[in-house]
């Protein structure tokens, strides 16, 4: 299945009222478990490199909000570094949702159950490439909940992780794959306006998103392929979106999928 859908500011607002007046309901079950991934690492070769909170927290929310009960896992376990200030959904998530006891307590991957989640969900800042894109165990749960019909969801510098999956057969599991994910185009802006170039970024990251997401087989969209650059792409049991604006549809796309798959229930 492959579909686009536009990322707008009304209905990520929209979003957060429905999914409010859901939890509501007490009586309403947890589904199975959804799975975010998040980086023990704070920055990089002197460079900020933690997760961003506004691509962890939001769908951290849709998910909450749908039922579903969420656990965190990082490299390392325990606690995991944030940047960007807890505003809108993100402090909703924060103060009323246990959205910092549960990330701050992540799992190592030693002690996840991968059979126990329908879905994983990575976002985005340098953190996760530095080392959840790196790390064998977590790579491997991915791979196994994708293998049963799992979905996975990525933001901004998220999709880069998913590059690096392997299928059980040794393919790329983004090999064909329609995805996109932080761009080329605007890692050079952010150079530039720091008075570099793209060359000396190069220097201080792991990879570029997108050029992982190519050299692994992707059709990766870039921003002149999308109507809007906040539009989020569905391909394969696969979510995507470049930037954070996005984060919270790309959770509310997962859970579509998964209900669609009836792999809850």
């Amino acid at each position: 299945m492959k579909s686009v859908t536009r990322a707008l500011a009304v209905v990520i607002t929209g979003l957060f009222f429905v999914s409010a007046g859901y939890a509501a309901d007490a009586s309403i079950e947890p589904k199975k478990k959804i799975l975010i991934v998040v980086s023990n690492v704070a920055e990089h070769k002197g460079r900020e490199a933690s997760n961003n909170l506004w691509e962890v927290a939001p769908p951290y929310h849709v998910f909450k909000m749908h039922g579903y009960e969420v656990d965190f896992v990082s490299p390392k376990g325990g606690e995991v570094p944030f940047f960007m200030d807890p505003l809108g959904i993100s402090s909703y998530a924060i103060k009323y949702e246990g959205f910092m006891e549960k990330s701050q307590a992540s799992l190592k991957p030693s002690q996840v159950e991968a059979a126990a989640y329908s879905g994983v969900y990575i976002g985005g800042g340098g953190g996760p490439l530095v080392d959840v894109a790196s790390d064998a165990e977590i790579l491997k749960i991915m791979t196994t909940v994708y293998e049963a019909g799992g979905v996975l969801g990525a933001a901004g510098h998220g999709p880069g992780s998913l590059g690096n999956i392997r299928l059980s057969s040794g393919g790329y599991l983004v090999d064909g794959i329609m995805m996109t994910g932080f761009p080329n185009s605007t890692e050079q802006s952010w150079a530039e306006r720091d008075g570099q170039t793209l060359e000396d970024v190069r220097k201080l990251v792991p990879f570029f998103v997108e050029d992982r997401l190519r050299e692994r087989g992707a059709n990766y969209l870039a921003k002149p392929d999308l109507d809007d650059k906040h539009d989020v792409i569905v391909d394969a049991r696969v979510v995507t979106t470049m930037f954070l604006p996005s984060a919270a549809l790309v959770a509310k796309e997962t859970i579509d999928l998964l209900e669609k798959a009836g792999r809850d229930p």
